[in-house]
């Protein structure tokens, strides 16, 4: 068991089983000498809890909030599977996160804050606190609340 998957799991939170990929692409594609790119990853989990619908609308910030921490152990999930080893990982570089909102809820940035302290809590501050946009859009593939895009640099 990874570092990583040892804080997590002191959080009382574990890692699910990565998400399968929805369509035809490459869950993470490597570039450069020590970078990953994670294709977007939604906040299902695979026959367990669902979240559905606009923040604003049909969630509420908090379940937003709990949707964009599903959504980043959802891309651990996925790291792990095609990386092996989550200490792997130097750095989070980037996060992007997209949220399904209502015309008239602007806080995409408070719901994105759900992924971001799930990264810090998993790598510290150091690594875990990446780049990030948080970006509002209309709707997502399944009628998901969140979905979230990495970059990470990899260790030799």
């Amino acid at each position: 068991m990874s570092e990583v998957e040892k804080r997590l799991e002191l959080a009382g939170l574990n890692l699910p089983p990565a998400p399968l990929p929805g369509g035809m692409y490459t869950p993470v594609r490597p570039f450069g000498m020590r970078c990953a790119y994670l294709s977007g990853v939604a906040c299902n989990l695979q026959g367990g809890e669902t979240f559905e619908g606009k923040v604003g609308a049909e969630l509420t910030l908090e379940q937003a909030e709990k949707a964009a921490e599903q959504c980043a152990l959802n891309a651990l999930a996925v790291l792990k599977a095609n990386i092996g080893d989550l200490d792997r990982i130097a750095s989070v570089v980037k996060l992007l996160g997209f949220v399904a909102s209502a015309n008239d809820f602007y806080a995409q940035p408070q719901v994105m804050n759900g992924a971001s302290e799930l990264l810090c809590l998993a790598f510290g501050d150091q690594i875990g606190k990446a780049a990030r946009s948080a970006i509002g859009v209309n709707v997502l593939p399944g009628n998901v609340p969140v979905e979230i895009e990495l970059i990470v640099e990899l260790r030799d």
